[in-house]
């Protein structure tokens, strides 16, 4: 082996030792993130048991409230029925596409304003505007001028979720370090290279926010497009469920809808670790190279 292999091998060999102190810190972080994991489960065990126990103790009235083994026994009506499924399937489709749209649409407009300062200036104030109007409004609007079904629902969880996110990503690009992107430019770097150098990935945390914002409109836009029109999804079983007072099938709806967005959000959370894995990797690597 060469010098220059050996003592690289014997850099890297030292940058993977850990040392007691650090495995300590690890382990310590571990702990911590298993207990706080552990209390969270904790106080949801503790909420539904105890909403289960004043039901049945007609501290509450189960008719209104629902309680949990009633929606148990619910779920597996709609489940034997076929449709549990299906309405799940239905609501979940709209969001994923509203969000993705509301996402990647939001991104691509902050970046036209912030490449274009005439075009921002000129737009603050409809941004303003646009971003204090209530949407849900516009419900009845979109499904005259689009038509009752899915693209309507679609549409109106893009209005809800678009303007936040150009507003979330926008403020982040504008608080990227000035001086970062004045070295970039006197080394000859070009603006479509500061893009992508520089605001990026020091807008990623805004990105992100903006992303787990996203989660919450997202739902928020479908339910209430289901609201309005729709024959299918759990914002239709709410409605159906309000009507012919089974509130139990309007509580199973809610309660589904809860752990559809929990999974979702999760799922924020675990792209937000996998890309600072990534980019920490690629650190490393570029480090020991």
């Amino acid at each position: 082996m060469s010098e220059p292999a050996a003592a690289m091998s014997a850099v890297n060999s030292q940058l993977s030792e850990i040392s007691p102190a650090h495995a300590q810190y690890l382990n310590m972080l571990k702990r911590k993130k298993i207990t706080v994991r552990a209390t969270q489960f904790i106080i949801l065990f503790l909420c539904v048991a105890l909403w289960e126990i004043l039901a049945r103790a007609a501290i509450i009235d189960p008719f209104i409230t629902s309680q949990p083994s009633r929606i148990i026994r619910t779920i597996g009506v709609l489940y034997n029925e076929g449709a549990l499924f299906q309405h799940i399937g239905v609501t979940c489709l709209e969001t994923i596409i509203g969000f993705l749209l509301g996402t990647v649409s939001g991104v691509l407009c902050a970046i036209a304003l912030w490449w274009s300062k005439f075009l921002s200036e000129v737009s603050e104030p409809y941004l303003v505007v646009l971003n204090s109007l209530p949407k849900i409004a516009l419900g009845p609007v979109f499904i005259v001028w689009i038509g009752a079904g899915p693209v309507a629902i679609i549409v109106m969880t893009l209005a809800i979720s678009l303007i936040v996110t150009i507003l979330e990503v926008l403020n982040g690009f504008m608080g990227v370090d000035q001086q970062k992107i004045k070295l970039v430019h006197s080394f000859g770097g070009t603006k479509y290279q500061v893009l992508t150098k520089v605001l990026l990935p020091a807008s990623f945390p805004s990105i992100i926010n903006a992303l787990k914002v996203n989660v919450g409109l997202s739902w928020v836009g479908v339910i209430v497009g289901e609201f309005l029109v729709s024959r299918a999804g759990l914002g239709y079983l709410i409605v159906y469920g309000g009507q012919v007072f089974r509130l139990d099938l309007v509580m199973t709806s809610v309660v589904i809808l809860g752990i559809a967005a929990m999974v979702m959000y999760q799922g924020v959370v675990w792209f937000e670790s996998f890309v600072l894995r990534k980019n920490g990797h690629a650190q490393r690597e570029e480090k020991d190279w």
